[in-house]
């Protein structure tokens, strides 16, 4: 089981070098992740883009292309070219400098994108440092107000990350701001829903429970003095949120103001797909590489 992220990019590294492919990778923050990662056997980079300004790119950073392989195209046929290698021999796509809906529009082509059949979702991996371990939160990046069917893809997405971290049996809270059942909030009726589809195996590999409050969630103590009787309480490797914005906000509160370590990918796709934000910074982004690596072995 994987409780850093340290361990994290150790793990990446043991299992060598994986095709990391960036879709408009003119962008000196992320060839300065990607370089990091290329000298600590992470991935190996295939860069899609005009090669001039990514050549300007690395120049900024101060990082040598020495060893990249670069897909010469104009900016508008980035994305689509970046998707058309990682289907063809890539082990997982990186989103570079372009406007997530021109990325995401080549992800999600019905002809020639990644599509499963599942939604995609995003889901952050956090490492508070008064934790000792990851915590997995989804879905705070793609799906705005999922329904009850979006919500059971979003939690398949987060258990499969969590299998490929070396957690075997995951511990899923399905979050709301009470435990108790309250039908004047929807979202502790669907929560309920889908524990007892959980709990009739509709829903494997994982322990599911909520609604589940997020001291609940995380906090031994809190368990033991409410006297909550569950498996998932005070243990939770897996957050699930309500909507987009929860999940946002909570992820980024940890980041900016609790000082939490981060990475992040989109799951559902055929393969991994790591879509960071412009604000992120080059560690970030190294994490985030190593995790698409690690989750490419799934």
């Amino acid at each position: 089981m994987i409780r850093s992220l340290a361990e994290l990019r150790a793990a990446a590294k043991k299992l060598g070098p994986k095709r990391c492919v960036v879709a408009a990778a003119a962008d000196p923050v992320t060839l300065t992740a990607l370089s990091a990662a290329r000298k600590e056997g992470i991935a190996q980079g295939v860069l899609c883009g005009p090669k001039a300004k990514i050549s300007q790119a690395a120049s900024k950073a101060g990082v040598s292309l020495d060893g990249f392989e670069i897909k010469d195209c104009p900016d508008e046929e980035a994305a689509v070219a970046a998707v058309d290698e990682v289907r063809a021999s890539g082990d997982f796509l990186l989103k570079g400098h372009l406007p997530t809906s021109a990325f995401l529009g080549a992800v999600l082509d019905k002809e020639k994108g990644l599509r499963t059949g599942r939604v995609l979702s995003h889901i952050a991996i956090l490492e508070p440092a008064s934790l000792g371990r990851l915590l997995l939160v989804s879905d705070g990046g793609m799906n705005i107000a999922p329904d009850l069917k979006t919500k059971l893809d979003i939690i398949n997405n987060a258990i499969e990350v969590a299998h490929s971290l070396g957690i075997k049996e995951p511990k899923v809270a399905l979050l709301a701001a009470v435990e108790a059942v309250n039908p004047k909030m929807a979202e502790t009726l669907e929560w309920a829903q889908i524990t007892q589809m959980a709990a009739r195996k509709q829903i494997k590999g994982a322990l599911v429970d909520g609604p589940l409050a997020l001291d609940l969630a995380v906090s031994e103590e809190a368990v033991k003095i409410k006297g909550v009787a569950s498996d998932v309480a005070g243990q939770a490797d897996v957050l699930i949120v309500h909507d987009i914005a929860v999940g946002n906000i909570f992820a980024k509160g940890l980041i900016y103001l609790g000082n939490a370590k981060a990475c992040g990918i989109v799951a559902g796709a055929l393969k991994p797909v790591v879509m960071l934000s412009r604000a992120d910074d080059a560690e970030t982004k190294l994490n985030s590489i190593a995790l698409g690596a690690v989750a490419s072995r799934v």
